[in-house]
């Protein structure tokens, strides 16, 4: 099955669709380092650009289309302005792309969309229900979502995300993923030894540690088995009450990328070429791949129940 690719980052759900059998033939992100990223696991298929600026036309025919498209507009760490902010109508952006597939008699069998999980209480819930509409009713899809979390999934992180399949065909009956047993901790997905440069100065330390000031006041705890939610700001060094700390020979040191990559689900094999900061940033808003294959799983499942499941 053929897929297009939005706001794919660094690629962890398109990593998860990959690992089930599916064809990634176009990719789009307008980070160049994301990119950068991409390019070097997956291949060059990907294209560096904003997605409002790309001809309708250029797309290339595909089955499924994929995306995360950007949380900041609907996320509790943001200013929850939703489709107020910009980035907000990007969602949109992928409406529109499906409608000229279905204007062109190639309208797709399969969404999946990917989000914070409050954007299904934003705004009281309407933001979600316009959402729902333009899926169901503008698009004419079976829509079927719920949230999943990266600790249900075999990763040790706290990571819930609103997940959205919609199935062209209106006999679809789709089940998300059922749960799979937590067998890992943090501490299993530490490296051994790491670089003096992720250890904790004396100086910093008890900031760190320190439950927050004035209004804001949080439990700071750092070795936790399971991990606090990865997020893009990582390498901003925030208190332990949001980040995620740990205790090694003796000292107390922030997370490394590649530790950072594990509690997403990618593999050791998956190559990061970019420095620390744009790492942290990359992996703290991707998808976790275990989560995006156990979907994509249930995905391929449903079409080959309805007889629309292809290996081109």
């Amino acid at each position: 099955m053929k897929i297009l690719s939005l706001f794919c980052g660094c690629g962890g759900l398109d990593n998860g669709f990959i690992n089930s059998g599916y064809k990634i033939i176009w990719a789009n992100d307008f980070d160049k380092y994301a990119v950068e990223t991409y390019k070097a696991n997956f291949g060059n298929h990907v294209i560096l650009g904003d997605i409002n600026e790309i001809p309708l036309e250029t797309l290339p025919e595909f089955d499924i289309l994929i995306g995360g498209f950007p949380c900041q507009p609907f996320s509790m760490m943001g200013k929850e302005m939703g489709f107020e902010d910009t980035r907000g109508t990007l969602f949109f952006r992928i409406a529109e792309i499906v409608k000229y597939k279905i204007e062109q008699k190639q309208k797709p069998k399969v969404l999946v969309l990917e989000n914070v999980r409050s954007l299904r209480t934003h705004d009281n819930g309407k933001t979600f229900k316009t959402i729902k509409n333009v899926l169901e009713n503008e698009l004419g899809y079976k829509v079927f979502d719920t949230v999943l979390n990266t600790a249900d999934y075999g990763i040790p992180q706290t990571r819930n995300r609103t997940y959205i399949v919609c199935f062209a065909n209106e006999n679809a009956e789709f089940e998300f993923p059922n749960k799979m047993p937590l067998e890992s901790t943090l501490q299993d997905l530490l490296e051994n030894k790491v670089d003096k440069k992720y250890f904790l100065s004396d100086t910093i330390l008890p900031t760190i540690l320190s439950n927050g000031t004035g209004g804001y006041k949080a439990k700071s705890e750092i070795d936790l088995p399971v991990a606090r939610p990865l997020c893009a700001t990582m390498a901003k060094m925030h208190r332990a009450c949001q980040d995620n700390y740990v205790t090694q020979e003796g000292r107390v040191r922030r997370l490394t990328p590649r530790e950072c990559a594990r509690l997403q689900g990618f593999s050791d094999e998956f190559i990061i070429p970019v420095s620390d900061s744009q790492a942290y940033k990359q992996f703290g808003n991707a998808v976790t791949v275990s989560v995006s294959e156990a979907v994509a799983n249930s995905v391929k499942d449903t079409l080959k129940r309805l007889g629309e499941w292809n290996d081109d």
